[in-house]
């Protein structure tokens, strides 16, 4: 069970809302990853000709928890701006917050991240932040008052998977208690499976499932990986070796002369 703010969550796959080739296709990769959590864009709600209020009405449909974002926000203002706007929107104090530095890799302003996150959780935000694995910049964020974390895989949109799995493990070892969400860059459900096997709580996930031939398929694939992956963890996995260790006891065996 993952328990973010309070609450607890039954599922660890958190998937977004955004690309995909129709409505109806995300309502139904939606359902297939059974998440419980999907994040939403106030740009799309605020889309004219009707279009915000068509999609929000379908988000509710599926009952699911709303996490608005701040995706597309280059600065503290923009961002604390958005999150406001958001917060009347939809009607939750939950808030993605991404602060954009790079517009080729869409890496954070960790700066701007930490000044933003400060702010908004002095204003009652739940602030869950778009952050590199950088372990200073994840203490500044929990001091800042956000109680969770979500580091990147890797680029957004990249589908590398986990660019750096040192410093991910490292982030999970230095923060047992906080819960921690790997947030962008996975491609395939080994990705997520592998994120899980490292002790995360969670993974959070658009374009490889939104961009997939066949969404809903992804999106059950992506689901069952979490599950693989979180059970392994918690089953206590051996450690790699550098050389071969028998399965066969040796006790026994027969010699011929």
């Amino acid at each position: 069970m993952l328990r973010v703010y309070g609450e607890e969550i039954a599922s660890r796959l958190l998937l977004g809302t955004a690309l995909y080739p129709s409505p109806a296709i995300m309502v139904e990769a939606v359902r297939a990853s059974r998440a419980q959590i999907v994040t939403v864009s106030l740009r799309r709600e605020a889309g004219g000709g009707g279009a915000g209020q068509d999609f929000w009405a379908l988000i509710r449909e599926l009952g699911v928890r709303v996490l608005p974002n701040t995706a597309g926000c280059h600065s503290v203002k923009e961002a604390v701006t958005t999150a406001q706007m958001a917060r009347e929107v939809f009607g939750t104090p939950w808030i993605k917050l991404e602060v954009i530095n790079d517009a080729e890799t869409l890496q954070p302003d960790v700066f701007g991240l930490v000044e933003a996150a400060g702010i908004l959780t002095r204003e009652g935000f739940k602030v869950f932040p778009y952050c590199t694995e950088d372990l200073g910049v994840a203490d500044r964020l929990l001091t800042a008052g956000c109680e969770v974390l979500m580091p990147w895989g890797a680029p957004i949109g990249s589908a590398r998977g986990l660019n750096n799995v040192y410093g991910l493990r490292s982030l999970r070892a230095h923060f047992p208690d906080v819960p921690l969400v790997v947030d962008a860059g996975l491609g395939v459900p080994s990705h997520a499976a592998a994120a899980m096997e490292l002790g995360y709580d969670a993974v959070l996930l658009n374009t490889a499932v939104a961009k997939a031939g066949d969404p809903a398929a992804m999106a059950s694939a992506f689901a069952l990986a979490v599950e693989a992956g979180r059970t392994a963890f918690e089953a206590d996995p051996i450690e790699a070796r550098d050389m071969a260790a028998p399965s066969t006891p040796v006790l026994g065996k027969a010699f011929l002369e």
